[in-house]
């Protein structure tokens, strides 16, 4: 005779799908990858905000950046949407409210997108099936304008309003170098160069591959990452 059929209620796996800081469901796990626990994304995202600890078991996660910690579980998702019948149809319902009350350019977030790779100015609504790769492992830049080094009387290439942005560790330099030349307001014929520690960087690199081959490697080098753009100096 076959054993019977086991049946498991969704509270039987709660421990493991919920949210040890909200106590719901996780939407957007992410994991801290010093201690392996997982929250929801905007949970430990606000956590980390006021501390750098884990708030379930109280380990530093990061001296400066907790936020470069942090690994978001797809899969997990994936799971917990099949377990909660609904939550995936309700959680999508979620954010497409939220981006009908947010369609205003000013009161979207400034972040770099690696999709169209710029800051979303346009001022109109903002699609909610867009992808603005916010899932993407982000990293902090300063954009530092080199000095003293550009074409003799131009006065062009200056510093930025506001330096400091948030971007996907995909962005690469070629992205970074239409950025700037949108925000300084540059003719399309005029040439960046964008170095790391004194060393030009490759219009393909990404903004990841600079940080674990150029930035970390120097002991004295803090949080955020500092990327310096200047004029291309044409040495023929």
């Amino acid at each position: 005779m076959a054993a019977a059929a086991r049946t498991h209620r969704v509270r039987d796996f709660n421990h493991f799908i919920t949210c040890y800081l909200c106590g719901g469901y996780l939407i957007k796990p992410a994991t801290v990858t010093e201690c392996l626990h997982t929250f929801c994304k905007s949970c430990i995202v606000q956590h980390f905000e006021e501390s750098n600890d884990c708030p379930k078991c109280g380990i530093q996660v990061h001296e400066t950046n907790p936020l470069e910690m942090l690994r978001l579980d797809n899969t997990l998702e994936e799971i917990i949407f099949k377990l909660v019948p609904g939550l995936r149809e309700h959680e999508e319902e979620r954010e497409l409210e939220f981006w009908r009350k947010n369609r205003r350019g000013d009161n979207l977030p400034a972040d770099v997108t690696a999709g169209a790779g710029l800051p979303h100015d346009s001022g109109g609504a903002a699609a909610a099936d867009d992808d603005y790769h916010r899932s993407d492992p982000q990293i902090a830049i300063c954009l530092d304008c080199l000095r003293n080094t550009g074409r003799v009387g131009d006065a062009s290439v200056t510093d930025l309003m506001k330096k400091f942005i948030r971007c996907s560790s995909r962005v690469t330099v070629g992205t970074i170098k239409k950025f700037l030349s949108l925000k300084l307001k540059l003719p399309s014929s005029y040439e960046l160069d964008v170095l790391c520690n004194g060393e030009i960087m490759g219009r393909d690199h990404t903004m990841e591959f600079i940080y674990m081959t150029r930035w970390r490697l120097h002991a004295d080098n803090t949080y955020p990452m500092v990327l310096e753009y200047r004029p291309r100096v044409d040495f023929g």
